[in-house]
């Protein structure tokens, strides 16, 4: 095997490492037509970089909110951790949480320990992270403990991202250090991870089970460091024990044997078929590790569905690695070079321009009470592009929507929950016919983006916004609006 080596990822052809570049074309391709909302991959093979591309306005520079691929980071500071002689595998959680424990610990609950934690064995039936969001004070840990355990720790599976959150809350206290403090010297600064965020509790915690932001090259780079058994730059960074143990088939998560989530569970690392594993998160967030091919694929999404680009995998890259170099192929490697060069996302489609555009332009718009709270909404529209304001009870912002193109920007508008927290935007608009103006907002950091559809009809507005994916359906959200009286601008003289 070779190794990554460098700040920069090496890269070298397809053919050069044992991969047809007119698979890796037929991949992506297939990508576009069947799953259409791949926003970044990097494919490494034998350590190095053959093949990678952003959708724009997803860039290599952009970080991505990783959501549960988060988690195997924090399953790495657990290892590091227990390696430095923080903790053991065996201990009891309430051991580290004396002071949130129940009034009655049965003995389900005395007997969790850290593994279980790890492998999603805790032996509760219910994720713990909605209590936690729930507890009054925002002590998340003490929350954890009110979700019965009715099994035998060890013996049933079940997804817990609060499990991973008391993992994080672990670290920090066997430490002293939040969870991105304690990996940033031991995981991200000799892997060359740079400008990465994780978001924390009301607690204080790193959130542990998501809330990592961080480059698609840097998940390569993570990727790319467990194949090589925790080794980097000739430093054993992980201990290769964990390694192993961290990736190999810790409990039964099911018996379906065309679902990847169904091949067993390691310690915050899903076992695949073909003897894979990988780190995942919501939407379509990958960092598949192939050893038996000496490969990683890392994808970013936004995606409903997230066995289908797996199926990609196994079926057009997986056949087409090969054992040795295979010839060079300067017009297939053309070929794929000119498509990963202009990889994008469409901006909105339709016309630049509507008799409309002159009437409502600068008018406000009172909106009737909306589950986005939104009050009013003015749209001007000149020089090109149109300038959305808009008021709800927290701030009153305006962003840019370009026609043709993506006006990039920030805003704190488009949060889940209303917070003040921005981020960072690119916006298209368009006119689909008269009356009616489309625009999409991408918020190219996450795996979100949201269309909204403005009808005009005299004095109102109908406004429909649906975003592309939640853990819920996405449900669009129709509100109406009517234009407030003009005042005049300036004084008249009688």
């Amino acid at each position: 095997m070779l190794s990554a080596t460098g700040t920069v990822l090496q890269r070298a052809t397809p053919e050069s490492q044992g991969i047809d570049s007119s698979a890796v074309l037929k991949f992506v391709e297939a990508a576009e037509q069947q799953v259409q909302e791949f926003h970044s991959f990097m494919l490494l093979r034998h350590g190095k970089v053959v093949a990678e591309g952003w959708w724009s306005p997803y860039a290599p520079q952009c970080p991505h909110m990783l959501f549960s691929l988060s988690k195997s980071f924090t399953s790495t500071a657990v290892g590091l951790a227990i390696e430095e002689g923080l903790l053991s595998l065996d201990d009891t959680v309430l051991s580290f949480f004396p002071d949130d424990a129940p009034a009655e610990v049965n003995q389900h609950l005395a007997a969790m320990q850290v593994r279980h934690l790890l492998s999603m064995s805790t032996g509760q039936e219910d994720d713990t992270m909605p209590p936690m969001f729930e507890e009054p004070e925002g002590r998340y840990t003490r929350a954890f403990f009110t979700v019965p355990v009715l099994h035998q720790p060890g013996t049933y599976f079940m997804y817990n991202t609060g499990a991973t959150y008391m993992l994080s809350a672990i670290v920090q206290k066997v430490s002293g250090q939040k969870l991105f403090d304690y990996l940033t010297p031991r995981l991200f600064q000799p892997l060359g991870i740079e400008g990465a965020f994780w978001e924390q509790s009301p607690q204080g915690i790193n959130m542990g089970g998501f809330g990592l932001n961080i480059k698609t090259e840097d998940i390569a780079r993570f990727g790319q460091l467990y194949l090589q058994k925790g080794k980097w730059e000739g430093s054993q960074i992980v201990p290769e024990a964990w390694v192993a143990e961290a990736t190999a088939f810790q409990v039964s998560n099911g018996k379906d044997m065309e679902s990847d989530w169904a091949q067993g569970y390691g310690y915050q690392f899903w076992r695949c078929r073909h003897n894979c594993y990988r780190g995942d998160g919501a939407f379509g967030q990958y960092c598949v590790v192939m050893p038996d091919q000496d490969a990683v694929l890392v994808i970013t999404g936004g995606l409903p569905e997230m066995q289908p680009p797996l199926n990609l995998v196994w079926d057009i890259l997986l056949p087409a690695m090969g054992t040795g170099a295979l010839p060079d192929d300067a017009p297939a490697q053309n070929t794929l070079k000119e498509k990963l060069g202009n990889l994008a996302f469409a901006p909105a489609q339709g016309a630049e321009a509507s008799p409309t555009a002159a009437k409502i332009s600068g008018r406000v718009y009172q909106m009737q009470k909306n589950p986005l709270q939104v009050e009013c909404i003015t749209l001007n529209f000149e020089r090109g592009e149109c300038a959305i304001t808009v008021k709800n009870p927290f701030t009153e912002e305006t962003y840019s929507c370009g026609f043709g193109r993506w006006a990039k920007g920030e805003s704190s508008l488009f949060n889940e929950f209303p917070t003040p927290e921005v981020r960072k935007i690119a916006v298209s608009g368009a006119w689909v016919d008269e009356n009616t103006f489309s625009v999409i907002v991408r918020l190219y950091e996450t795996p979100f983006f949201i269309r909204m559809t403005y009808s005009f009809n005299g004095d109102e507005v109908l406004l429909e916004s649906r975003i592309n994916v939640g853990f819920a359906a996405p449900k669009a959200i129709v509100m109406a609006g009517k234009a407030k009286k003009r005042r005049f601008e300036r004084n008249t003289i009688l």
